[in-house]
């Protein structure tokens, strides 16, 4: 937090206030403001102008003229400066930041009835204070644009201060822990969550205009699936019903497509008892979407479109700066298999291995980390993708065509055995989208979801488990249908330019402050 520094009664030496000082001060001066007929936490205040608008409209002002403009501007007071009778406050809303120009003689013309304005003014307000104010525009001698306050309000007292510093990598937990002093000293921070709130809008008018219906799935499910994730665990008390929180939206919105919708998607939030890292937070938010009579052909066309159109309405371009490189999204895009491109980093052709234990051995020898389950030859394919080739996909690209021991709920690949059709799109090092062909045969479906449910008693904690209710809707027919889910999160991080997923998510889970050395 931050600390006042005050003048102590020696010479050279600074005492630095304890924040209960601070406090304490600070609601000594709001009892004064009342005392003085200020209600120092006003009922409402309406702002004619924001600070931006202002800013840009009245840039042709010359130094050291007025503009009988009249406004009406609120926001926190971030910075003060009192000069005998002059004074100075930076002014901060929402949109940008304005100077106040402070004059004892207008003040009091301004509020006859308190002739002590001034003095009001700027002996009880502190940095922090969220203040009203009424006044005309003039620019400085300096070329400082300004609201000249002929009136003032207090809207909010601030009772503790706003941190003296807020950089530095040692202060990136208290950053994302106190979030509201984040947005308040860190414009960035703004700029990232209002780029991704504009993309989470501009992504639902893209698909309501393409048709699809977004509908509402449980979060609270007896049985978690749609997902190769850990779940969440709770309990139903009048129900006496253990629950899990759900870890995809698949599994609803395919029984949705069974009962006759042909686009339906939903936008939310799914929870998944996973890691923390700079790619993953346990709640996080996807927008998973599925296309009667369609496949995974028609899902790249909606996914490749729908992205690049989206990215040019919120950031105004296609070409991006990501972490110092360059992005481009213009289509088309890259696309190609996982066999090609594991071929193309590390010289392994995984097609001509007869199996788990040659590959293994191929693998070890190429330097790559055999996986604790190495059981499959489409497992280690996977897990060599991983290692070596998912860093490396900078542009966005299709990777295409995975094995089925990855993908139980994606259809058999038309041409190619062994394989699906399925593909993920990688954008900056991230996988970005997962989208299949969807499986719509119920005893295939149930034979892999039982294979599925082997893993997991084995240990696997990610596997799946067989849903009953999902395998019986099957049974009365779905048809083909191309279905695709998208990291809104990892989006996010693409289009602002953001390092970890904790930053484009507004408060992101973190351990007790008490856990923290």
């Amino acid at each position: 937090m931050g600390r006042s520094r005050s003048r102590a009664r020696w010479p050279g030496v600074i005492r630095v206030a304890p924040l209960s000082e601070l406090r304490t001060t600070r609601l000594q001066k709001a009892n004064t403001l009342r005392q003085l007929g200020y209600e120092p936490y006003a009922l409402g205040f309406a702002p004619s102008h924001h600070l931006q608008d202002l800013q840009r409209d009245h840039s042709d002002l010359p130094k050291g003229e007025e503009r009988d403009v009249s406004v009406q501007v609120a926001g926190r007071v971030m910075g003060r400066r009192v000069l005998g009778k002059l004074a100075f406050f930076q002014l901060q809303d929402e949109t940008g930041a304005i100077q106040l120009f402070l004059e004892k003689t207008t003040l009091a013309e301004g509020m006859p009835e308190d002739p002590e304005a001034f003095s009001h003014i700027t002996g009880l307000v502190d940095s922090g204070d969220v203040l009203g104010v009424w006044g005309i525009l003039r620019r400085t001698g300096r070329g400082e644009l300004s609201v000249k306050v002929r009136r003032w309000a207090m809207l909010s007292k601030a009772l503790l201060p706003l941190p003296d510093k807020w950089h530095g990598l040692t202060d990136v937990e208290k950053r994302y822990r106190q979030r509201h002093l984040d947005l308040i000293v860190n414009p960035r921070t703004r700029q990232t969550l209002r780029r991704r709130a504009r993309l989470v809008g501009s992504i639902r008018r893209y698909l309501d205009e393409k048709d699809f219906l977004e509908i509402e799935t449980p979060v609270l499910q007896a049985e978690a699936g749609g997902a190769d994730a850990r779940p969440f665990q709770t309990h139903h008390h009048s129900l006496d019903l253990p629950l899990y929180l759900r870890i995809a939206t698949e599994l609803h919105l395919k029984r949705l497509i069974v009962g006759g919708f042909e686009r339906v998607y939903e936008l939310g939030r799914i929870f998944r008892n996973e890691g923390i890292s700079t790619r993953h937070n346990p709640e996080f938010t996807s927008v998973e979407i599925y296309q009667a009579y369609g496949d995974y052909r028609d899902m790249l066309t909606l996914t490749e479109d729908l992205i690049s159109t989206v990215t040019r309405q919120v950031c105004g371009s296609t070409i991006l700066e990501v972490q110092g490189q360059a992005i481009d999204l213009t289509p088309p895009w890259r696309q190609a298999t996982m066999h090609q491109l594991v071929q193309e980093e590390t010289g392994l052709d995984f097609a001509r291995f007869p199996g788990a234990a040659e590959a293994g051995a191929a693998m070890a020898a190429a330097g790559l980390e055999l996986p604790p389950m190495a059981d499959s030859l489409g497992r280690l394919l996977n897990e060599a993708f991983e290692q070596r080739v998912e860093p490396r996909l900078i542009q966005p690209t299709f990777v295409l065509d995975y094995p089925v021991e990855i993908s139980p709920l994606a259809r058999p690949h038309r041409s190619r055995p062994g394989l699906v059709e399925r593909f993920e799109l990688f954008i900056a090092g991230r996988e970005t989208a997962n989208c299949f062909s969807e499986l719509t045969d119920p005893l295939e479906q149930r034979h892999r979801l039982e294979a599925q449910q082997e893993r997991r008693a084995a240990g696997d904690l990610e596997a799946q488990a067989v849903d009953e209710d999902f395998l019986t809707a099957l049974e009365y027919g779905m048809p083909p249908t191309g279905g695709i889910g998208i990291g809104i999160d990892r989006l996010a991080m693409v289009l602002t330019d953001s390092p970890s997923i904790r930053d484009v998510i507004a408060f992101p889970l973190l351990r007790p402050a008490a856990e923290e050395g």
